[in-house]
């Protein structure tokens, strides 16, 4: 659901971003300069030149990229920061409204009781607060704490609740790969249950309708060995813990995951990584999609050679040794 965009107000609600459609065959200098005539070639180069230039939501600094009918040009005159190194994230997309970031393991999406400090919230928080003290941003959805993946978080409350209320219809892909204990045999299937919360704040399955939450995760194998199955995992619903718990009543744990029931741990952390987030933009309309690599430690973990030094771990010394 698209929400008019006089609506959602970019950082302070003052106007830092101009949209343009192209609408015929051109290069992008010339369509700048036709479509900013109040502004000089010298200062398109420095838009261009600053990174505050893109082409489909793509930073571009190239003046003679080819324009095709129906791309968005979008120029955004606030001051683009360049943020390619901070500690425990990475941004790979931000406009006026939204921030797209890939999470690294161990970094909590948001402060607990424990621990307000080191979160992603607070250290993009700290980022946009340089270009203007006013800046905010606001939480849309959460990674698990030792996750790794993408994530997105809202510039404004207005935009946070747009996307939020049309969830379910603005967000079209959602995919994660895992790393779970022992193999799976059968190539695709999907787990269907309704989640409930025990007082340990452990999530757990129920079978009969309506009793809990309804969760519903599609699976496919993706590559497997002795020991180990790497799983595409596409969620019809987003609820807690919803994938950890789903591969615990699978009867195949994320390795990693004690808190659901493995017992394996071999590289450390949560094998869980969030792939893919594509959405429709809450305020442009235009359908985003961003994609990582699966984690290299994952395919690791797949290779003949680790699943037969675990088979052989776990089939103990000879006797009598």
């Amino acid at each position: 659901m698209q929400t008019p965009q006089n609506e959602l107000k970019p950082g302070t609600g003052k106007a830092k971003q101009t949209f343009l459609t192209v609408t015929e065959k051109t290069e992008l200098m010339a369509f700048l300069t036709a479509r900013l005539p109040n502004r000089s070639r010298k200062t398109i180069k420095s838009l261009l030149a600053h990174h505050q230039v893109s082409v489909d939501f793509k930073v571009t600094t190239q003046f003679n990229q080819r324009l095709e009918p129906g791309q968005q040009v979008a120029i955004t005159w606030t001051k683009v920061l360049q943020r390619s190194h901070i500690k425990g994230l990475a941004i790979v997309f931000e406009d006026p409204y939204l921030i797209v970031i890939e999470k690294q393991p161990g970094l909590l999406s948001i402060g607990t009781d424990k621990e307000r400090e080191r979160t992603a919230f607070r250290i993009l928080s700290e980022q946009v607060k340089k270009t203007d003290p006013k800046n905010r941003i606001f939480v849309v959805h959460r990674l698990d704490r030792d996750a790794s993946g993408l994530m997105m978080f809202a510039k404004s409350k207005a935009v946070q609740q747009a996307m939020q209320h049309a969830w379910k219809e603005d967000v079209l892909e959602r995919t994660y790969v895992v790393v779970v204990e022992g193999t799976v045999t059968q190539e695709t299937g999907t787990v269907t249950s309704w989640l409930k919360e025990n007082k340990a704040r452990v999530m757990y399955s129920s079978s009969t309708p309506g009793d809990g939450q309804k969760a519903v995760t599609h699976y496919r194998v993706l590559k497997r060995n002795d020991a180990f199955s790497l799983l595409e995992i596409k969620l019809e619903t987003g609820r807690k813990n919803q994938i950890r718990v789903h591969m615990k009543d699978l009867g195949h744990c994320v390795i990693g995951d004690k808190k659901y029931g493995s017992v394996e741990r071999p590289i450390h952390r949560l094998a869980l990584h969030a792939l893919i987030l594509a959405f429709r933009h809450p305020v442009t309309g235009k359908e985003l999609r961003f994609e990582t690599p699966i984690p290299r430690i994952f395919l690791r973990l797949l290779s003949e050679k680790k699943g037969q030094e675990v088979r052989e771990r776990k089939k103990g010394p000879p006797a009598g040794e």
